[in-house]
């Protein structure tokens, strides 16, 4: 029998590590990476994110032959930038000091993350005065028009005139100062470092080029109207949707990207399909997104810190909740959605919906479970929700009044004892206590209804979040199992409120809902993933196709895949519904050993296992320009986790809830390892098979 189960994987080893040398390989061998970024020390979305976790894993790999090219902005760089100057006789030094006697400003130093890279930063207002020149090629080269109105475009011009400089320069002086033919590989991210890119390839730059789009243009736009995407995908007449929109020039620079670069890729395989469709190109190979993860050295630590965070939401839900605090919080679970205020793309309807199902299941199976549904959507506010801050503070008048009294009872009952004799109850609280007691309890009474929202919304009526929950009569009333609260702006620890950041509320929760039409790949999720905690995501997101494609029963592992491509939107509401209210029937011991398992997947998303897929870009574009580069074939530790052998953690009527041990090994069972190597499957994309 153990023969038969001897090749379990919960954990899987780098398969990176073989390559991480510090840069030793690509010295040696002249190689240089550049990569190229609006996002680059500059937070704007999820790229930023990407880029920044991706730091550490790509500077053990390149060393100081991995460099980062983004446009300078002040404000961001103030904190972002560690400034150094490279020394004389580098070809930095060269290259950075004949764009500057040409007017230009650039900025050099280090990134003040994880790996301390290199970067470059331009500053796209010093060479704006040849913007119309640079305009005028861009036209005869490639036969793009930028309308002169578009500012974000006409920065994106101009920052790529400056990087296809730069590239020009180091690769035309790289020999002055190397030995061997020097190998440059600049990795493109989204259009609006594309332009870069097109005149890389135009000009003839001696250099490899990877691009990758982590969302396409026109996907985002057509599904923000409502449009049923995914179905009518092969049908869609591009050029007229892209002009219908007025950014038929944004969608030539992308689409020019996708073609001229030597290895395209994509974050997910539903991004690929959308962009074979929108931009004419199936990707080379996907490369998923991870993060920079950092383990714990006991298990139980992370466990730990769950509870910790979990009392700070209960104070919370004390002071919000006063006056109808009749629920057990033993019994309390607290669910969660967040990101940018896409109402219908980040799948808000759809939960908001669920969660009313959810009431109504809860209430008709009598169940003693309560869910207190959070919605963290930025949003323009007036102030806080006067009714939320006098909550917290009867609560905080009432926590005082009781640590007051009671410090006055152990000093009665010590001065009693003193005596030879125990207290009475009487001589213990005084009607003085009593009184004050009471006088807190009847400030605590309220005649309303706890308030759905923390914020003052700014024209409340209009509101999605705001509309859905009165349509779905979501109130907050005593006899709802499902409470809802909508807190419209980010976290913070410096909230008067919800005094937390995003991570420590998360670890505090107990279910992430993502169910998004439109996320190319899903960072809300994985960051729940990497941090023990169960989410649900969709097989329309990136992060849910890859979870399924690595795990044999992904909800064994807290991972909830809600079906919204294949049935319709009223099948996807009651299966969302479904999982949630099959998860408030688990027990404590069940959520705990569902969180251990999550947890187990954290290895899945480390960059250090996740890098191997850009390395592999990155590998296929150098021999596209350079046959005799040979791209290696990767060996390493399996990335896929079966079925758990032990009892699965869902609950039935058939079986006690008690998942039951296995007879063949525990959670904590020691890895086997499998090897691995790169297959390019019918659909021309490079995928990991295992042997």
């Amino acid at each position: 029998m153990a023969g038969k189960f001897n090749k379990r994987f919960y954990r899987s080893d780098s398969l990176h590590d073989l390559f991480l040398d510090k840069g030793k390989e690509a010295s040696e061998t002249n190689q240089w990476l550049f990569e190229v970024s609006h996002e680059a020390a500059n937070k704007v979305g999820g790229i930023y994110t990407v880029i920044r976790s991706k730091c550490n894993v790509t500077v053990e790999e390149w060393g100081d032959q991995y460099c980062l090219l983004g446009p300078y902005k002040e404000h961001q760089a103030r904190t972002e930038i560690e400034p150094f100057e490279y020394p004389e006789g580098s070809v930095f030094h060269a290259v950075v000091s004949s764009l500057r006697e040409q007017g230009w400003k650039v900025v050099t130093g280090r990134w003040l993350v994880d790996g301390n890279p290199q970067i470059i930063l331009f500053d796209v207002g010093s060479a704006s005065w040849k913007m119309n020149e640079m305009k005028d090629e861009l036209w005869n080269l490639a036969g793009i028009g930028i309308p002169n109105p578009d500012v974000e475009c006409n920065d994106a011009v101009v920052f790529g005139y400056m990087v296809a400089e730069f590239l020009q320069q180091f690769r035309n002086r790289l020999p002055e100062f190397t030995d061997g033919p020097p190998r440059m590989v600049a990795h493109f991210h989204e259009w609006l470092a594309g332009v870069g890119l097109i005149l890389a390839r135009l000009r003839k730059i001696d250099l490899a080029t990877v691009f990758t789009t982590h969302a396409t243009l026109l996907g985002r736009f057509l599904c923000a109207g409502n449009t049923d995407f995914y179905n009518n995908l092969p049908y869609f007449n591009i050029d007229e949707e892209a002009g219908k929109r007025q950014i038929y020039h944004r969608y030539c620079m992308e689409r020019a990207s996708t073609h001229l670069c030597h290895t395209f890729t994509t974050v997910s395989e539903i991004t690929g399909l959308e962009a074979e469709h929108l931009l004419k190109r199936k990707p080379d190979i996907v490369t998923p997104n991870g993060l920079n993860v950092k383990k714990f050295s006991a298990l139980h630590e992370f466990q730990n810190l769950h509870a910790l965070s979990k009392a700070k939401i209960n104070d919370f839900v004390r002071g919000h909740f006063y006056g109808h605090f009749d629920f057990n919080l033993d019994k309390t679970l607290y669910f969660f959605i967040a990101g940018r205020y896409e109402f219908g793309n980040k799948g808000a309807d759809i939960f908001i919906e669920s969660l009313s199902r959810l009431n109504h299941y809860l209430k008709s199976s009598g169940s003693d479970v309560t869910v207190v549904a959070f919605m963290i959507f930025p949003t323009k506010t007036n102030n806080f929700n006067v009714e939320s801050l006098r909550g917290h503070a009867v609560t905080k008048t009432l926590k005082d009044s009781i640590e007051d009294i009671q410090k006055k009872i152990g000093s009665r009952m010590f001065e009693i004892c003193m005596t030879g004799r125990l207290p009475e109850s009487t001589e213990l609280l005084t009607r003085e206590d009593n009184v004050r007691l009471k006088r807190c309890i009847y400030s605590m009474q309220r005649s309303c209804l706890p308030p759905i929202t923390t914020h003052n919304v700014v024209n409340d009526g209009e509101d999605p979040v705001l509309r859905s929950l009165r349509r779905c009569h979501l109130f907050n009333d005593k006899s709802d199992r499902v409470k809802v609260v909508f807190h419209p702006e980010f976290l913070s620890h410096t909230n008067p409120l919800l005094g937390m950041d995003y991570e420590e509320f998360v670890r505090g929760c107990h279910m992430g809902v993502f169910p998004s039409y439109y996320e190319p790949w899903g960072y809300t999720p994985a960051e729940c993933t990497v941090m023990g905690i169960p989410s649900m995501t969709t097989n329309l997101s990136g992060f849910g196709c890859f979870m399924s494609e690595h795990i044999a029963d992904p909800m064994s592992y807290g991972i909830y895949i809600v079906d919204r491509r294949s049935i319709g939107l009223e099948d996807s509401i009651r299966e969302l519904a479904k999982y949630m209210y099959d998860f408030t029937r688990l027990n404590r011991r069940q959520r705990i050993i569902q969180r251990n398992r999550t947890e187990r997947l954290s290895d899945l998303l480390d960059w250090r296992n996740l890098g191997i897929y850009y390395r592999r870009a990155r590998q296929l574009a150098l021999h596209a320009v350079y046959p005799e580069m040979a791209v290696s074939e990767e060996h390493g530790g399996r990335m896929s986790y079966p079925r758990p052998l032990s009892e699965p953690p869902s609950p039935t009527t058939s079986r006690s809830t008690t998942p039951a041990p296995s007879e063949i090994g525990s959670d904590d069972e020691v890895d086997d390892e499998e090897e691995a190597s790169w297959v390019r499957n019918a659909n021309g994309m490079y995928t990991l098979q295992y042997r």
